[in-house]
């Protein structure tokens, strides 16, 4: 056994794996298929002093430290070669508090097992749009789902996290307490400490909310766009949608071709978003309308066909400021484009309030952004080639129409000049301070990385 794993099983309550062992290569895969990596050890960590034991041993050991929670990112940042992996999945309690509308949650935690606990109470918060994405990856950096244009991104609803610091100290980091470590955390990607609880601010959501889709053909792209982009540049705070670009997933009486997909998500009481979604439902050559009242966690399960694990992925994406007639013409020529079944292209369109929190109040910067654009691809028996060179082609012809910076949850491991302009320069400055005060070894490097000065 490694020297490491020995060291840290003084005093570890959880499972440790090195190379050989039963259950090794299940504990070392992420979900991205295309990342393969082989971890020296493996700390499946079963609560803080646990984790605390495990960053003490990295440190002591000099080994790169890898931190993994339901292990959903796209850039499959939750493994390393060599190294320890702290892997923190079976950290999966959610404590609710109905009374004083908040839930305590462990990094393990996915989406659908949160929205499970909150929603017996009606309640949630903000978050990603698939079931088995993790709450600590989404949290970490900003979180932008069905709920984002009423309550904001799942950042600023966190109002209090303990945090394992490189130095070996759990904080507990909040507006009044670590207030720069606190804001940092709220978008910066898991640079400055292993997140062992999040505690989050809830809303009255649910049980039922009116959402769903309706469906086009892709002929229709440019006037579509162009009238769901008019439409929510006014449209109320309780209606967050956006359109995907490829062939409906799951979708019984629509062909298997190249479609757009219009989602929508009322999140007030159902009764008073009719009028609200109407225009979206009347918008001409709908060839198919989903929308109806149903429970909130079916509508967060409702993208998790096809995004399953096992498969290779590859994506990028770009906060846009423009999307007039030319910006739309080119998004037409990359949706024609499209590689295959596994690719896809999808719109968010933000404001509400996600706009309303300043640009420097969370690590999260891009906050007057009004679309988000991410292209994605994905292949399990194919070539990797097409869906990767589509990717980047995409990228490459819309970042003339950039807000300036990509979303640090939908990049791919894309280097270091591509993590300054997701946060833009001014913040990444300030980010690079607080690294190095809670991080200037860089133990926890295996992220977007915000590199310390030294």
């Amino acid at each position: 056994m490694a020297e490491a794993a020995v060291a840290l099983a003084e005093g570890f309550r959880g499972e440790i794996l090195v190379p050989g062992d039963a259950g090794y290569d299940g504990a070392r895969r992420v979900w991205n298929a295309a990342v393969d990596r082989r971890p020296e050890v493996i700390a499946r960590c079963t609560g803080a002093a646990d984790v605390l034991r495990a960053v003490l041993v990295a440190r002591e050991h000099g080994l790169v430290a890898a931190v993994r929670g339901a292990g959903h990112g796209l850039a499959g940042l939750g493994t390393c070669e060599g190294g320890m992996l702290i892997d923190l999945s079976g950290m999966r309690g959610v404590r609710v508090d109905p009374e004083r509308r908040t839930a305590r949650a462990q990094p393990g935690v996915t989406w659908g097992l949160f929205d499970h606990e909150t929603q017996a109470f009606d309640l949630a918060t903000p978050g990603a749009p698939y079931s088995a994405a993790g709450i600590a990856g989404a949290t970490l950096g900003g979180g932008v789902g069905w709920l984002a244009r009423a309550y904001g991104l799942t950042c600023d609803n966190l109002v209090e996290a303990d945090v394992v610091t490189a130095e070996g100290r759990l904080l507990v980091a909040s507006a009044s307490a670590h207030p720069e470590l606190f804001r940092g955390l709220r978008g910066g990607g898991g640079n400055f400490g292993v997140v062992t609880s999040f505690t989050y601010r809830l809303h009255r959501v649910g049980p039922h909310v009116l959402c769903g889709a309706v469906y086009l053909p892709v002929e229709l792209l440019a006037p579509t766009v162009a009238a769901v982009r008019d439409f929510m540049a006014q449209a109320p705070d309780g209606l967050t949608a956006g359109i995907e670009f490829g062939p409906p997933r799951g979708v019984p009486g629509l062909p298997a071709r190249t479609a757009l997909r219009v989602g929508m998500c009322w999140s007030g009481r159902p009764d008073r978003g009719r009028e609200a979604l109407a225009p979206l439902r009347a918008l001409p050559g709908v060839l198919l309308d989903t929308v109806q009242t149903r429970p909130y966690t079916r509508w967060q399960r409702m993208l998790d066909e096809g995004r399953g694990p096992g498969a290779g992925n590859y994506g990028r994406s770009e906060f846009l400021s423009v999307l007039d007639g030319a910006a739309i013409d080119c998004l037409a020529e990359r949706v024609a484009a499209l590689p295959g079944p596994g690719a896809q292209l999808q719109l968010a369109f933000l404001g509400g309030a996600v706009a309303r929190v300043g640009p420097e109040d969370t690590a999260y910067a891009y906050r007057s952004a009004p679309y988000l654009l991410s292209a994605t691809g994905r292949w399990t028996d194919g070539p990797a080639e097409p869906q990767v060179a589509w990717v980047r082609e995409c990228w490459e012809a819309m970042r003339r129409f950039s807000s300036g910076g990509a979303y640090v949850n939908l990049m791919g491991q894309e280097g270091p000049a591509r993590v300054v302009e997701a946060y833009g320069l001014p913040m990444y400055e300030r980010l690079v301070a607080l690294k190095d005060r809670y991080d200037p070894t860089n133990l926890f490097r295996v992220n977007q990385n915000i590199r310390p000065s030294g």
